[in-house]
């Protein structure tokens, strides 16, 4: 069978360019679906095979981000089998895709994203950083009045399997106490960092009665791609019910502009294609926020 391709970067470190992944990425070389590490974006993650198709030797290991910050060699676990109405990456077969952004938000990259989105008329969730929450909140309070979905993505944005119980507690309460002062409302949707679960982040996240979100649909805009470069990692793996992972923040240094800049061409060709535009709670039938 001959998969569709992931555009990849080359390395940051050394300029080797980088071969194209094939697809589904988890498919290949033992790696997860959610090893996928999104921020910042010169993280050097273990599933972009480059250096004639392999990870990254550790010479070029480095970046903004540190290695002790890096999550762990991932494990092939299929979490949304183990936990199949709990752990969701993807909605029904049906003619919608669902629009994601992490990380966020910011006073650059997320007003330009939600400018383009009010645009096209098309609603989108938002997993928003505890931290960036409380240095940017009229931006938070934007995406709320403009109907899109906040969602909780920790305050720190750290490793949770590398955290004790309690502080992968804090980090998602935090979070979700600042959503509730700023707006009014309690969040019900949780991604974790980087994807990086554990069977003890996992019950512990459930146990305060949340829903993990996750994705089938990677855009790499994190990665320094060029927008028609983004554009295509969507357009080439985009299928009924998909749920798409982009970005609306980034780390000292980096840039979204090619995620502002591919955006409309990537909405205008979805609905060539017959797709229609979902909120997560409209693909998958479950709340956004709790009672």
């Amino acid at each position: 069978m001959r998969y569709p391709v992931y555009n990849v970067p080359p390395c940051p470190r050394c300029g080797t360019p980088s071969t194209r992944l094939p697809w589904p990425y988890w498919s290949w070389h033992g790696y997860s679906a959610h090893a996928f590490q999104p921020y910042p974006k010169y993280a050097i993650n273990p599933a972009i095979p480059m250096h004639e198709g392999f990870r990254v030797p550790e010479e070029h290991a480095g970046g903004p981000e540190s290695s002790q910050g890096r999550p762990p060699q991932p494990q092939l676990i299929d979490w949304s089998a183990l936990y199949p109405n709990e752990i969701i990456l993807h909605g029904p077969a049906v003619k919608k895709v669902s629009l994601t952004y992490d990380d966020g938000p910011d006073d650059r990259w997320t007003p330009q994203i939600l400018d383009v989105l009010k645009a096209h008329q098309v609603k989108a969730a938002f997993f928003c950083v505890g931290w960036r929450i409380q240095r940017y909140p009229d931006v938070l309070k934007r995406i709320v009045q403009e109907g899109h979905i906040v969602a909780n993505h920790t305050w720190n944005h750290p490793n949770l399997t590398k955290l004790p119980v309690n502080e992968v507690k804090n980090e998602i309460v935090r979070t979700e106490d600042e959503i509730n002062r700023l707006v009014g409302r309690r969040t019900a949707l949780f991604r974790p960092p980087y994807g990086a679960l554990s069977d003890q982040v996992v019950k512990t996240i459930l146990a305060m009665n949340y829903k993990i979100i996750l994705w089938d649909v990677d855009s790499l805009d994190w990665s320094g791609l060029t927008a028609e470069q983004v554009a295509t990692n969507i357009l080439s793996h985009a299928h009924p019910g998909a749920i798409i992972l982009q970005h609306s923040a980034i780390g000292i240094g980096g840039s979204l502009q090619n995620t502002v800049n591919a955006l409309p061409y990537t909405i205008e060709t979805l609905r060539k294609q017959g797709y229609s535009f979902a909120t997560l709670p409209e693909l998958l039938g479950i709340p956004a926020y709790k009672e």
